[in-house]
């Protein structure tokens, strides 16, 4: 067998800085084989938030990462969440400004109520209105959010100048 070419296709950084450089060969008879070659950034500090990389580390940080997005993962949660963060708010007012219908917001409210982070108030008026605000607990992710909404900008920004 003979190699054609070697292409450079993936760059990842994982929890301790160790780069993978991902090469894919593709030979003669067009299969294609991956060799992962390791680099150890000098940038890297000890003393860090980053831990050491290990199976077990690397275990636990992506249960953790999964179990923060199976309570705020998919379209509506961190939008609802944001929506919330300006005070209380009915469910048609919450409907509205998310942008959201009462069917999929209705389902979400009780997700995110069930796990904590919102909290329903049934209001003594007729007809029943219920008021939703967010809980201490849900202040947890307001590091996240505030991440995610920087980055969120500098990628709108990114791709909008390519156009």
């Amino acid at each position: 067998m003979m190699m054609v070419s070697a292409h450079p296709v993936i760059l990842i950084a994982l929890c301790n800085m160790t780069l993978f450089f991902k090469y894919r060969y593709k030979f003669q008879d067009n299969r294609y084989t991956f060799v992962i070659c390791y680099k150890k950034d000098s940038t890297y500090k000890k003393d860090s938030i980053m831990k050491e990389h290990t199976i077990e580390s690397c275990a636990k940080a992506k249960m953790a990462i999964r179990d923060t997005l199976d309570v705020v993962g998919g379209k509506w949660k961190l939008v609802l969440i944001t929506v919330l963060r300006s005070g209380k708010k009915g469910f048609n007012e919450l409907s509205r400004e998310a942008g959201i219908s009462p069917r999929i917001l209705s389902k979400e409210l009780q997700e995110l109520e069930m796990n904590e982070l919102v909290s329903r108030e049934v209001c003594n008026t007729k007809p029943i209105t219920v008021q939703y605000e967010l809980t201490a607990y849900s202040r947890t992710l307001d590091e996240v959010l505030e991440a995610m909404e920087k980055w969120g900008a500098r990628h709108r920004q990114k791709i909008v100048s390519h156009y």
